[in-house]
């Protein structure tokens, strides 16, 4: 990755290191690279258009107001017409992107990250993230732009095909819950209410699913109750969605409901919970659509696609199940790369994101949420029993913050504790440590036969890096 931009955009805190200054020149930057070599009035599909388009949604952090007006400030003062979507889950934005025409889109949010976080995300014709070489090529262009004398940001001058100009898709919430409900029709033609007789929480995480998640699901046939779904620009993420599970276990068991689902900020995740409060993750999630399509002949060579940090149960589960495993390292531009490289179709990490190319160029958790539910539902089982095709190994993870990524990395004393933990769990376990691609942390991974002993193993870890950094 280069310098801005990380595993999933750029992102940082809003006002200080994501500033609107920084975001209208990445706007133009974007601009100059992804629409230069547009030529709208050659498109045969829209002979009028005169100037390129991009879309621009965000999701509802009090920041992402004006970030979103200084993106739209940069993407029209290049010659780019802007159409604004407005607060959008991030794949909404990328459907929106490929369904509208538009040669880019841009999302603002920090997906998982608390309320004074901020991030810009950039999807590239078509909704798919842009390669690494484009974020180098987008950077570059940045740099060369900001050696300009102070106080002067985003293009100057008028462009050949005048001001790009904006307006507002009222339509577009519409038109991605329709596209959403579609999927099931078109995968197993699905009757009008294919949730009917299931009671569901929703947790939208105080973030872009609440004005999408509960209606989705009710639309589907199931009686929803909602939980995090009154976002206030300030309360995304906190104390809810799918990083604190446990507030939707609650809800779960207190309401007696048949199921669970967690999103997170931008709702590019999904996670579940079970009707006594235990919680589904998304390697479990992926091995149940992994075992349905390939009942139902649609998983491509028999392959699903999953992160270094999957589960040995997971593996497990999918050897005994005739279905290979490719392994990517962590982050769903990475599993969307080797997916597309080897025409598959399914792929995911614990974490939730679960990506379906048959119906989405990324991550989506709507879309996975609703999938999950449709096949419990198809099965007439409850969630626990439906999860039980994999059983998961005990695993730790803890994240060690505010420490320097590089030392770390170059510790001797970390290796020499790594090889002493691997030694100690054999072929019963395994350990990852990784620098995180989205925060300024280190992330220990232990997996063991017995939970104590991937705690403690964790926990010496964790102690070291603390030490190294």
């Amino acid at each position: 990755m280069g310098q801005l931009f990380g595993t999933d955009g750029i992102r940082g805190a809003a006002g200080r290191e994501l500033t609107a200054g920084l975001a209208m020149d990445v706007a133009a930057a974007a601009a100059g690279v992804l629409a230069e070599s547009s030529v709208a009035a050659a498109d045969p599909a829209d002979p009028q258009r005169q100037r390129p388009f991009a879309v621009v949604g965000r999701d509802p952090r009090a920041s992402g107001e004006f970030l979103e007006a200084a993106v739209v400030a940069g993407l029209a003062a290049s010659g780019v017409d802007v159409v604004r979507l407005g607060v959008m889950p991030t794949p909404g934005v990328a459907h929106l992107t490929a369904a509208m025409g538009a040669e880019f889109g841009v999302m603002l949010s920090a997906s998982h990250n608390p309320a004074p976080d901020n991030g810009i995300k950039i999807f590239a014709r078509g909704g798919v993230k842009l390669p690494d070489a484009v974020e180098y090529e987008i950077e570059a262009r940045l740099a060369e732009a900001r050696h300009v004398p102070s106080g002067n940001h985003g293009p100057a001058g008028v462009p050949a095909g005048g001001f790009g100009r904006v307006t507002d898709a009222a339509e577009a919430g519409e038109r991605y819950l329709q596209y959403l409900l579609g999927t099931l029709q078109e995968r197993h033609g699905s009757p009008a209410a294919p949730l009917a007789g299931l009671r569901v929480v929703v947790d939208c995480a105080n973030g872009a699913a609440a004005r999408f998640a509960p209606d989705l699901l009710r639309r589907a046939g199931a009686q929803v109750l909602a939980i995090g779904a009154e976002p206030d620009g300030l309360n995304i993420n906190h104390d809810v969605g799918s990083t604190c599970i446990d507030t939707l276990s609650a809800a779960v068991v207190a309401a007696g409901a048949d199921a669970g689902i967690a999103h997170d900020g931008d709702a590019d995740r999904c996670l579940a919970v079970d009707a006594t409060g235990q919680v589904v993750d998304g390697d479990q999630i992926l091995a149940v659509l992994a075992m349905a399509l390939k009942a139902e002949q649609r998983l491509a060579g028999d392959t699903v696609v999953a992160t270094v940090m999957s589960n040995l149960g997971f593996r497990d589960a999918m050897r005994a199940a005739g279905i290979e495993v490719v392994e990517t390292p962590v982050g769903d531009r990475y599993l969307i790369a080797a997916m597309l490289e080897g025409k598959y179709v399914l792929g995911g990490e614990q974490s939730g994101h679960i990506v379906m190319l048959d119906h989405a160029t990324t991550g989506d958790g709507l879309l996975t949420g609703l999938h999950l539910l449709a096949e419990i539902a198809r099965q007439s089982r409850p969630l626990a029993e439906v999860a039980r095709v994999m059983t998961r190994y005990p695993q730790v993870l803890i994240s060690v913050p505010g420490v320097d990524k590089g030392r770390v990395a170059a510790s001797l004393q970390l290796a020499t504790a790594i090889a002493a933990a691997e030694a100690e769990l054999g072929v019963s376990g395994r350990v990852l440590v990784r620098p995180s691609g989205t925060e300024p942390a280190v992330r220990v991974m232990v997996e063991a036969a017995e939970a104590t002993q991937a705690e403690r193993l964790a926990r010496d870890l964790a102690d070291t890096i603390r030490a190294a950094g």
